[in-house]
C-alpha cells in the first residue's frame, strides 16, 4: 500500500458546501463587559478561549469579520473586551441601539459588503443578540453558523432553547476548532500550519480551563 502523503484536489473554494476560506464571513456580536457579567451558560475563561480562537482562524486564512457593539454611543455599555480587540487590530466596531443586528444598516451592511453567503456567527447573549439576527438572515438566504463554545446565555435553559430555535430554522452549529478544521481541510496542504499554530496554542490553554473546572 502506497504512503499518502499528499493532499487531496482543492475543491472550489467559493462554491464548496461546506466552509471555506474564500465563501464565509465572520460576526462577532457585542462581547462587552455588560453582556459577559450576566452570562451564566459558560464562563468568561472559555468564552474568550473559543473567540479568540475564532479570531486568529479568521486572521490566518484571510477571512472578513464584522465586529459589532450596542449601547457605546448611548453611553450605556463599554465596548468590545480588549481580549477580542487585541486579536483584531484594524477591524472597525460597528455600534447599535437594536439589540437584532440584521436590523442595523451599518451592519447589514457590512455582512452584505462581503459579498459571502455563509455567516459563521457568535454572540452574547445567545438567546438574543446571537439567536435574532440568525433567524432573520436564515429567512433571507443566508446559511448561518452559530458558534456554539463562543457564546454564552443568561441561563443553560437560555442558551439551549435558543439552540433549538436555531436550529429549527435552519441554522448549522459549529465549534471553533472545528470552523478551524473545515478551513483547513488537509493536513498535507502548504498552508496547514495555519491551524497547527492556532492549536498548539489553543489545547494548552484549554487542557488549564478543564484542570480549573473553568
Amino acid at each position: 500500500m502506497h504512503k499518502k502523503t499528499l493532499p487531496e484536489p482543492v475543491r472550489d473554494q467559493r462554491e464548496d458546501h461546506l466552509l471555506t476560506p474564500e465563501n464565509c464571513v465572520l460576526a462577532l456580536i457585542d462581547y462587552q463587559p455588560e453582556q459577559y457579567g450576566t452570562v451564566t451558560s459558560a464562563t468568561r475563561e472559555r468564552i474568550d478561549l473559543n473567540v479568540v480562537a475564532l479570531c486568529r482562524l479568521a486572521t490566518a486564512y484571510g477571512i472578513p469579520v464584522v465586529l459589532s457593539t450596542v449601547g457605546v454611543d448611548m453611553g450605556v455599555n463599554q465596548g468590545t473586551a480588549q481580549v477580542i480587540t487585541d486579536e483584531l487590530p484594524g477591524v472597525k466596531e460597528i455600534d447599535r441601539s437594536g439589540v437584532n443586528a440584521w436590523e442595523d444598516a451599518e451592519f447589514r451592511g457590512a455582512i452584505e459588503g462581503s459579498g459571502r453567503r455563509k455567516v459563521v456567527m457568535a454572540g452574547l447573549w445567545t438567546e438574543v443578540c446571537l439567536t435574532f439576527p440568525t433567524l432573520d438572515m436564515l429567512a433571507e438566504g443566508y446559511e448561518v453558523y452559530p458558534v456554539a463554545d463562543a457564546v454564552g446565555g443568561i441561563s443553560q435553559v437560555a442558551h439551549d432553547r435558543a439552540f433549538e430555535r436555531m436550529i429549527a430554522a435552519g441554522a448549522q452549529p459549529v465549534t471553533a476548532i472545528s470552523f478551524g478544521s473545515e478551513l483547513m481541510r488537509n493536513w498535507a496542504r502548504d498552508d496547514s500550519d495555519k491551524l497547527r499554530k492556532v492549536m498548539r496554542w489553543y489545547f494548552p490553554l484549554k487542557h488549564e480551563l478543564d484542570s480549573a473546572g473553568k
